[in-house]
């Protein structure tokens, strides 16, 4: 409850930055959880991470998303060590890809796009803009593009995950008195 003495924008305007901090330390602690987690394939995560991206994106826009996605990719690596690494620029340039596909997915064809859609095309950005990295940094071999198809497959499932653990997260968000009001906010013109 607030007091008649507060701005409701600067109340609002506050509230939207603690709950990004929040999305951003959720995603660097799923992220460190994962990298940590053995890994039978290698290269292969699901990325959990990007569920709090695309609650971030959902619920603020894609400004949020942004933020969410490379905080999280720097004080990741940061905490893991791994900086500047080639794994490091692996991640950069994968999430810079994703983070272009989202964005234009859910500016383009939002509200007929939902958290699953834009989520797998944020995994095939992310796959694209991994090999990519791949092979400008570190195997400048054309037959690192034949790995596409596989990686790919893999973006799907993974992006149809993430994308219904972010839609289950979203509608379990909505139901709360601080996130109410964020649904009917969502327009296509309300997404920066």
């Amino acid at each position: 409850m607030t007091s008649s003495g507060v701005d409701p924008q600067e109340l609002e305007h506050t509230r939207r930055r603690v709950m990004l901090a929040l999305f951003v330390a959720m995603a660097v602690a799923l992220h460190t959880v994962e990298v940590l987690l053995p890994n039978p394939i290698p290269w292969f995560r699901i990325g959990l991470a990007n569920i709090l991206a695309l609650t971030a994106l959902f619920s603020y826009g894609i400004q949020a998303l942004w933020i969410v996605s490379i905080a999280r990719i720097m004080i990741g690596s940061m905490l893991l060590g791994s900086m500047f690494s080639p794994g490091f620029l692996l991640s950069l340039g994968g999430g810079l890809a994703a983070n272009a596909m989202m964005s234009a997915g859910y500016k383009l064809w939002q509200p007929k796009i939902g958290p699953v859609g834009v989520s797998i095309l944020g995994a095939i950005g992310h796959v694209t803009g991994q090999l990519l990295i791949a092979w400008l940094v570190v195997i400048r071999h054309p037959s690192i593009w034949m790995l596409l198809p596989f990686f790919l497959l893999f973006a799907l499932i993974s992006g149809i995950i993430n994308g219904l653990a972010a839609d289950y997260l979203l509608g379990s968000l909505y139901k709360h008195p601080i996130f109410a009001g964020l649904k009917k906010q969502q327009t296509p013109n309300n997404n920066s």
